[in-house]
């Protein structure tokens, strides 16, 4: 026979099996599809030596008057500005002390200090800035107790404790952006208690990196502490620290899932070095709204829109589905009168709020069982809202994205858009997602665009993991799924930035699309890639087929490696029954692989079977590939 070309349908297909899945791929890893043809995806190197505390969950760019980029960066423990490839800490202050309520107790030849402050509110892990504090006499000066701590465990609530270390200088700031304190050790002289000036400015309370599910009788609020209390798990209503963030103006609002709002101000006399503050706290501020479920800042006409909060007629208590926005180019009033656009509105359908994204023509907002649209009326309703769709489901407040005026949304074993109206979207891997997914941390998944490929990506937990592990991605102009395997936290598209920047797992950011390579690692280490497709037969499968030769279509445009290599190989098999992707005694496997730039001229191999499918892969550095359209050169070999 001459030789046969393979052309396989675009994207991967895991809803039936491979043996039915004839011409078309079914497996892949870090793999994209253009115009048709699979191709490596880009790498990503890290955006600078400094790190950040915390698993990060929310990202937000922007540039201000003076055109400085900055972009914000939430994490569970902090909230930072990224500028220059540094972070700086704006996570706002809950509580300061009077001078005087804060003591320190030390105890000779031992690092960890008792510090006493009545009703402090702290939980483990908070962090903690004394200032004005005196020496107690001996090894802990008064410069090793001012300045910022985390606090190590929380004894009662009048009292808690942390570890007295030494100041850190730039010297001790080692090239990677780690630092590890050293401790200081009280001796017999520090008897002192800090002096009655000490100040103790509190940060907000640390939060969640993981939803904690209880169990058991009890594991709820009601007999907590004594006889049928939890033990030492959380009840099911404790979640993972979520933020979400806007820009208002060159200003930005920041708000902590079911927590408080906060405001930066970007030309504030303190610049980077100062932190946001409470909404309420602003100058002339009226009314606002100190907790809520999602913040954003309409850009068509200038609101602060506070979705799930406080109502104005009862101020600190959540309202899940109450929906208060401020006057028009006034973040700070909140108070509706005659001549403001101030007000409020109420979503009539579910439980609460979960999240709204904004388009170009309306805002979306979905509660855990309908999907509503907030227009922009103009005076004197502001804005309408009404139903778009009832018995839709979303993961999470993060599962959401949106692209000029459409928007995705994963859902519970569903992915839905909007384009004008509501639909499912025809998945061809839903099975292979929500099948190997941890639904306890569906809170964590988080959707994002990539608009230099037209892709929607979802990343989130497989259900062995607590953590982002895996990713499927939607071509929305080409029509077709892929997925794959990485951890990141968070991520925003290029816009400000070049290309697309991701928070990963180990408190850095990268840079992506960039070069092919895996840029965490120092030097930067390979990508493995590959795709895999659905095995291809001769007729019914009645018949055997010989493999002798294959023709590769292949190019490795860009890339940097002296010798670019891939692998191919061709898979035969005897039945369709077992694990296709796993090798046994019914697999016979050849590879060959193509060290030149452009195309290897053949691969001679001897191959039979009733059923081949072709892999192709790369596991080195530099190696960037786009696949075309192999020929193989097959033949009948008999039946049997």
């Amino acid at each position: 026979m001459p030789l046969q070309k393979l052309q396989f349908v675009p994207g991967i297909n895991r809803e039936t099996t491979s043996y039915s899945n004839e011409g078309g791929w079914f497996d892949c890893d870090k793999v994209r599809f253009r115009q048709g043809f699979p191709e490596k995806i880009g790498g990503w190197e890290k955006l600078g030596s400094n790190s950040f505390l915390g698993s990060c969950r929310a990202l937000h760019s922007w540039r201000t008057t003076n055109l400085d980029n900055y972009v914000g960066v939430g994490t569970n423990i902090k909230y930072y500005i990224e500028s220059g490839q540094g972070y700086y800490d704006i996570t706002p202050i809950r509580a300061t002390t009077v001078a005087g309520d804060v003591t320190f107790t030390a105890l000779n030849g031992s690092s960890s200090i008792s510090v006493s402050d009545t009703a402090h509110g702290a939980v483990e892990g908070d962090f903690v800035t004394f200032s004005d504090a005196t020496s107690l006499g001996g090894n802990i000066t008064a410069d090793v107790l001012n300045q910022e701590y985390k606090i190590d465990s929380v004894t009662d609530s009048n009292s808690y404790v942390i570890t007295a270390r030494e100041v850190a200088t730039v010297a001790e700031i080692t090239v990677d952006g780690v630092y590890t304190p050293t401790a200081v050790t009280a001796n017999a002289s520090d008897t002192g208690n800090g002096g009655s000036s000490t100040v103790g400015a509190y940060q907000i309370n640390v939060g969640l990196d993981t939803t904690v599910f209880g169990n058991g009788w009890g594991a709820g609020t009601w007999g907590r502490g004594t006889w049928g209390s939890a033990a030492t798990i959380d009840a099911q209503t404790d979640t993972l620290r979520l933020w979400s963030h806007d820009n208002f103006g060159e200003d930005l609002i920041i708000n902590v899932l079911s927590g408080g709002i906060y405001y930066w101000d970007a030309s504030s006399a303190g610049g980077l070095g100062d932190r946001a503050i409470a909404l309420s706290d602003l100058s002339g501020a009226l009314n606002a709204p100190s907790i809520a479920s999602k913040v954003i800042v309409s850009d068509v006409d200038r609101h602060v829109i506070a979705f799930g909060c406080d109502p104005l007629e009862n101020p600190g208590v959540q309202d899940p589905l109450r929906i208060r926005f401020s006057d028009q180019e006034n973040a700070a009033d909140w108070r509706p009168t005659p001549n403001n656009t101030a007000g409020d509105l109420i979503v009539g359908s579910g439980s609460k709020i979960v999240t709204a994204v904004e388009t170009r023509q309306q805002i979306l907002v979905f509660t855990d069982i309908s999907l509503h649209a907030m227009q922009y009326l103009g005076p004197p309703f502001t804005f309408g809202i009404n139903m778009i769709s009832e018995n839709v489901t979303i993961q999470g407040p993060l599962s959401v994205t949106s692209i000029e005026d459409n928007v995705f949304w994963m859902g519970k074993n569903e992915f839905y858009s909007y384009t004008g109206a509501v639909q499912k979207l025809d998945c061809s891997v839903k099975d292979y997602v929500f099948s190997d997914f941890n639904t306890q941390q569906a809170e964590k998944v988080f959707a994002s665009t990539n608009s230099s490929f037209s892709e929607i990506w979802w990343f989130y937990p497989s259900a062995s993991s607590d953590n982002i592990d895996r990713y499927v991605v939607y071509n929305y102009q080409q029509n077709v799924w892929y997925y794959g395997s990485l951890a990141r936290t968070a991520w925003i598209d290029r816009g400000l930035n070049e290309t697309p920047l991701a928070a990963s797992t180990d408190g850095y950011l990268y840079n992506h699309e960039t070069g092919f390579d895996d840029g965490s690692a120092n030097p930067p280490a390979a990508i493995s890639a590959y795709i895999e497709s659905s095995q291809f037969d001769i007729g019914d499968g009645d018949r055997f087929s010989f493999v002798s030769r294959v023709v590769p279509d292949i190019t490795f445009r860009n890339s940097t490696a002296v010798s670019p290599v891939a692998t191919f190989t061709m898979k035969a098999r005897n039945f369709p029954g077992g694990n296709f992707l796993e090798e046994d005694a019914e697999n016979v496997t050849k590879t060959a692989s193509s060290p030149v730039e452009q195309f290897t001229n053949q691969l001679y191999m001897r191959l039979r079977g009733r059923s081949m499918a072709l892999r192709v892969e790369s596991s080195n550095t530099g190696v960037g590939w786009r696949l075309g359209s192999p020929r193989v050169d097959v033949r009948e070999d008999g039946r049997r």
